[in-house]
């Protein structure tokens, strides 16, 4: 992921010792974020060029079937791309609002580690646990 700080911001990692989602870490997820997106967006640019040079007709079935099942797989990861880059900008939205960093259940902070993880984490772990252990159960049913 390219890095969006510069100078001693870019060694910069929040700490659990200092106020959480201070003015500090708020700007390191923020930074985060958007080297993020800055990256899948520019994945998916050079995907549609790829694509559009990929329209060669292959005279081989199988290297018709090997460049078809290519694209689809392209495609799939593009779209789930697409889906990232909305978890992404909601949570740019969150940081803009204050809520970021907060679980949505619980009003409690998700904590530093999750967010480095999962940067668009919207659950604390116990939350999130919770929410599967739901969804486990009504799956089953």
């Amino acid at each position: 992921m390219a890095s969006v700080v510069s100078g001693d911001a870019a060694v910069y990692r929040p700490s659990d010792d200092e106020p959480f989602m201070n003015e500090r870490q708020v700007a390191y997820f923020k930074n985060k974020l958007l080297a993020w997106k800055d990256d899948i967006l520019r994945e998916s640019k050079g995907t549609v060029t790829n694509l559009k040079a990929e329209t060669e007709n292959h005279p081989d079935l199988v290297d018709r079937a090997s460049s078809e099942s290519d694209r689809a797989l392209e495609l799939r990861t593009r779209d789930r791309q697409r889906k990232l880059i909305s978890k992404i900008d909601e949570a740019l939205r969150r940081i803009e609002d204050g809520s970021y960093g907060y679980c949505e259940d619980t009003g409690e902070p998700i904590g530093l580690g999750r967010l480095e993880a999962r940067p668009t984490a919207t659950l604390s772990v116990e939350a999130q646990e919770r929410h599967e252990r739901r969804e486990r159960v009504h799956r089953d049913d």
